[in-house]
């Protein structure tokens, strides 16, 4: 029961470092907020709202692994570093993919929503 006390603990300071320090993370926050009431009106079922959800919750786990290298990256040396940077360039793109993948599952379902209306 500890260790999972512990890692709750963990999680919960995790998620504090990232919205204190990371833009991205809090307007993913805000996104999150939005989310989650618009995808209850726009879902069609419960599976529709719960994937709504849940590709922003991924952009949201994305982010925070981006965040993690570059932290890391940036404790290792401060210096430019061409390899360090393309890893940095990498976690970047993990982060943008991710965010059309939520673009693209939000717009099919606004699209759907809307379809069933007509």
């Amino acid at each position: 029961m500890q260790r999972i006390f512990r890692a709750t603990l963990n999680t919960v300071n995790g998620l504090r470092a990232a919205a204190s320090s990371e833009a991205a993370f809090r307007h993913e926050l805000i996104a999150l907020a939005l989310a989650v009431p618009l995808a209850l009106v726009i879902g069609a079922t419960a599976w529709t709202a719960l994937a709504l959800i849940g590709v922003i919750l991924a952009v949201m786990i994305v982010e925070l692994l981006n965040t993690a290298i570059e932290k890391l990256a940036d404790r290792v040396t401060l210096d430019h570093d061409p390899m360090i940077g393309r890893v940095k360039d990498m976690g970047s793109a993990a982060v943008g993919l991710s965010l059309l993948i939520a673009v693209l599952v939000w717009l099919l379902a606004i699209w759907e929503r809307l379809a069933g209306l007509l």
